[in-house]
């Protein structure tokens, strides 16, 4: 059995094969997929947020800290089988071969952008609603508050480049696992990447569903006794609003996702590896009736 690495061009195929299956899915596993994998990125969003708190480290480790555990998410999302949407910008690369109808593409992102969202905001209301923000006298609770600021104080050109940024990481970090063979492979594959994006203060959008909703929810519902203990109110985070969150940095920071993994990522690993085949195979289409097309899908991954 062969244990070496896929190499790049058979990375390409592999990925343009999974595209294909990923928009063939049955619509409500598609969806449940998603909302699973809402709810395991804002999982490492948790960890990211507590690990953190409290200062006692420079910015430049407690960044990288940060990220290292943050990569929990997609690790869970690849190893353990979900559908984020971020990753799915890669299904491009079977639209540009016309393998995936653009309607089909669309359909895809948009039942896994929304089962993300329900995904995240249901963990978020988990959270909040455990108490766990009040844990180290507020410190916990004050952090989540401090990310949810600087990121609905974001520009809205900022936010864009910052998402383009981070689903090229994002969505490298995808590319380098579909070529591993084993699961530790996977794990060290998604780490360094979303450990650079999370580092470096990029954008994601699934990521935010969480960080901002926890920031939003707080501010609106913690007590009394949590404010007395952090010294701040409510008042100190007047840019954490729904409108801040949802046009001013959700938009942006996803259109950036878009073409930070479907652009940058899947369209110029097209171009260099898979431009001019797989025009003869089977176009899939979406099944929106539970009956997985196997036609389809065997097609596209025997070819």
């Amino acid at each position: 059995m062969d244990a070496d690495a896929l190499l790049p061009p058979d990375v390409a195929r592999r990925a343009e094969d999974v595209g294909v299956s990923k928009v063939t899915m049955p619509t409500e596993s598609l969806f449940v997929l998603a909302v699973l994998a809402g709810a395991f990125i804002s999982l490492g969003a948790v960890f990211s947020t507590v690990v953190t708190a409290g200062g006692g480290m420079a910015p430049g480790p407690a960044r990288l800290l940060g990220g290292v555990v943050f990569s929990l998410g997609l690790v869970l999302v690849v190893v353990a089988g979900a559908e984020l949407f971020t990753g799915n910008a890669l299904v491009a690369i079977a639209t540009a071969s016309r393998r995936v109808r653009v309607r089909a593409l669309l359909r895809n992102w948009l039942i896994v952008y929304v089962g993300n969202f329900v995904g995240a905001l249901l963990t978020t209301v988990g959270v909040v609603w455990s108490g766990i923000y009040e844990r180290g006298d507020g410190a916990v609770g004050l952090r989540a508050l401090d990310i949810a600021a600087a990121k609905t104080s974001l520009a809205a050109d900022e936010a864009v480049i910052l998402g383009v940024f981070a689903n090229a990481l994002v969505c490298l970090a995808v590319w380098l696992s579909l070529s591993a063979r084993s699961v530790s492979d996977k794990i060290l594959a998604v780490t360094f990447p979303v450990a650079a994006f999370v580092a470096a203060g990029f954008e994601h959008s699934i990521a935010n569903m969480y960080f901002i909703p926890a920031g939003l929810f707080l501010r609106a519902w913690a007590p009394a006794s949590f404010w007395a203990a952090t010294g701040t109110g409510p008042g100190d985070y007047a840019t954490v609003t729904w409108p801040d969150f949802l046009i001013g940095n959700l938009l942006p920071v996803t259109i950036g996702n878009i073409v930070g993994g479907a652009v940058l990522v899947g369209l110029v690993y097209w171009f260099v590896y898979r431009r001019g085949r797989g025009h003869d195979e089977t176009v899939a289409e979406p099944s929106g009736d539970g009956h997985h097309p196997d036609a389809d899908v065997g097609s596209a991954t025997h070819g």
